[in-house]
């Protein structure tokens, strides 16, 4: 993806954006390239809904359950819920990695070829999976994937970048994002880093950073 090419679009099609960009500055978005498909899975769900320092702890000790700390699917089949609980996994969430687990080794969800898949085939996939919904999904096309064309409609911080930046008196419905976002399309992940940077710029220059 070149960012130039995308800030250039988006700065054409939505002034206010624009603005966003000046006040953030260069855009520095990169997938995560390194990591393997199930590892980046994996780790999405030990995160969800912990904070970040909570839920890395966590998900390192889960890392550690496995040969050169990478999450395999055969591997996680092999290991006890009492192992998993062990390193401070919720029984949800363990129920949730052992489907991950199952539908990996079952074939139902085509973990070494995702990324040769279309957005919309690699989100029914993994939402097939318990615990993974679209929002995981998006999650996994931007910052694993790399796609380029992702508006993660269901997000709160997307939805309180675009309040911000059209001055809204209500947070905009998922349907009324994905309405507005139209005009960036074929560059939404970009835009949606802008959108998310915009809230972190916006709440350094309140503490004078």
């Amino acid at each position: 993806m070149s960012h130039r090419r995308a800030i250039s679009h988006l700065r054409r099609v939505d002034p206010r954006l624009s603005t966003i960009i000046d006040t953030v500055g260069s855009c520095t978005f990169a997938p995560a390239e390194h990591l393997a498909h199930f590892t980046a899975i994996s780790r999405s769900i030990v995160f969800q809904q912990l904070s970040g320092k909570a839920a890395a702890t966590i998900y390192n000790r889960f890392a550690d359950l496995f040969p050169d700390a990478t999450p395999t699917a055969p591997h996680l089949a092999s290991l006890t819920d009492d192992q998993l609980r062990a390193v401070g996994l919720s029984r949800q969430k363990t129920a949730y990695l052992r489907d991950l687990a199952a539908s990996v080794i079952s074939g139902r969800v085509p973990i070494d070829s995702l990324d040769q898949l279309p957005d919309e085939e690699v989100i029914a996939a993994l939402v097939s999976v318990k615990g993974i919904g679209r929002w995981t999904a998006q999650m996994f096309l931007m910052f694993r994937l790399g796609r380029p064309d992702v508006l993660p409609d269901l997000d709160l911080g997307i939805q309180k970048g675009i309040q911000r930046a059209y001055r809204m008196r209500k947070l905009p419905t998922p349907k009324r994002v994905t309405q507005i976002g139209a005009k960036w399309a074929p560059y939404r992940t970009v835009a949606s880093w802008y959108l998310w940077r915009s809230l972190d710029s916006t709440a350094e220059s309140r503490q004078g950073k």
